[in-house]
């Protein structure tokens, strides 16, 4: 046989994968299995596929898999590379610690991008008709030999393998374990966007976060630096609907954070068009999979963003996903699936329950700030091991047992 026939055989017996869900974990997902050689088709419910304007902070853990598969210069263009002059800061302006950066390398990796911008690094990416915008999910069925998903514009896909990237709110999720309410953290965020010519003063170069009582106030860069992305986080007795878009009023924003350092001031006088974001999460998940269905990114595990990880973390369970699918046949999906679990599920959690723990720091949730402020300042070794993390070894280790 010759190495193209056998090429092609190893092709056909590859898993097809369909994913439900066109955000940065289903199109990173999408780009890693591509790479593999792996048939994947994309099916996203919106009319076309976008981010509304926010940041995203990608940082050395997901970064080495952007790089992985070709897109470092695209990261490296389209973000704001975040240095060593990042720094906590009390709500006056008084510096509390230094923010970690960098890997235990030094490898400073850290980025300020804008989330339409990394969407759509990754949909340029992918091979053309990959992707399906239009199709909204409203129906899954699995045997042993397929599963299928339905939508409401009445098509029906099959694949050998089904991931929902669909988000916190998945359609997919209850077919993999019981339907749950996500958890209110009783906190609201406040986002936006202001052009960098709008306050050439301020540093385009580093993250920067005030923290007092019951809130705190974020401010780093995207889109190489021309826009600088806020986020102002404050308590709400109204639990809201968990959404990335719905409108908040800047003058509220504004109050928020009156009397705190001039430097908030500055850059909230300039703000004109605000998102208002209800912070949910979920308790950790007992299983991931069923069958030829897993779940990935925030349809597994949202997470509050105070660790910067809903992103990277997705992007880890993609590339850990393509590398033991890589390693699987139609036949062996589900036991790849289940090794994709075992492997993510516990990081995850630790995860999860790490951002919990410091909402709680920034939120300055402690009768002694001296206490907060040390434990902000240890908190950089957590970080280092957050970003040395490369799940690819441990990957390829898992996908070995497959035989």
């Amino acid at each position: 046989m010759s190495q193209s026939d056998n090429e092609a055989m190893m092709a056909q017996a590859r898993p097809r994968v369909v994913i439900v869900g066109g955000g940065i974990g289903g199109l990173f997902a999408a780009n890693a299995l591509a790479a593999q050689r792996i048939p994947v088709s994309v099916y996203e419910q919106a009319p076309a596929i976008g981010e509304v304007g926010a940041g995203v902070f990608l940082t050395p853990n997901s970064v080495r898999h952007l790089q992985r598969i070709g897109l470092g210069p695209a990261v490296e263009k389209w973000g704001a590379r975040v240095g060593p002059d990042s720094r906590y800061f009390r709500h006056d302006g008084a510096s509390i610690a230094p923010v970690q950066v960098t890997d235990s390398s030094g490898w400073n990796a850290t980025f300020g991008m804008h989330r339409a911008d990394l969407v759509e690094m990754l949909g340029n990416a992918l091979p053309a008709g990959t992707v399906h915008t239009g199709h909204r999910c409203t129906g899954f069925e699995q045997d042993d030999m397929a599963a299928r998903v339905a939508f409401a514009n009445g098509a029906c896909v099959e694949g050998d393998v089904v991931i929902a990237a669909d988000g916190i709110h998945s359609e997919l999720r209850p077919h993999v374990f019981a339907a749950s309410l996500p958890v209110f953290s009783g906190s609201v965020a406040y986002r936006g966007l202001v052009a960098h010519d709008r306050i050439p003063d301020w540093p385009s170069d580093r993250w920067q976060m005030w923290l007092g009582q019951g809130r705190h106030f974020l401010a780093f860069p995207v889109r190489a630096g021309k826009l600088i992305n806020y986020v102002g986080f404050m308590p709400t007795d109204e639990e809201m609907k968990e959404s990335w878009s719905a409108p908040g009023d800047p003058d509220v924003l504004r109050r928020a954070f009156a009397g705190w350092d001039p430097r908030i001031q500055q850059l909230l006088k300039e703000a004109r068009l605000t998102f208002r974001w209800a912070l949910y999460d979920r308790e950790p998940l007992p299983t991931w999979t069923r069958q030829r269905l897993g779940l990935l990114g925030d349809a597994a595990h949202p997470m509050l963003p105070h660790l910067g990880q809903g992103a990277n973390q997705s992007i880890e369970d993609g590339i850990a996903l393509a590398t033991i699918l890589a390693r699987a046949d139609r036949t062996t999906a589900p036991q790849a699936l289940l090794a994709y679990e075992r492997l993510r599920r516990e990081r995850v959690a630790q995860v999860q329950r790490g951002a919990r723990e410091n909402g709680l720091r920034y939120d300055s949730a402690y009768s002694d700030l001296g206490v907060r402020d040390a434990e902000l300042t240890a908190h950089a070794a957590f970080r280092r091991r957050l970003y040395d993390h490369d799940v690819v070894p441990d990957a390829q280790a898992a996908a070995a047992t497959l035989g």
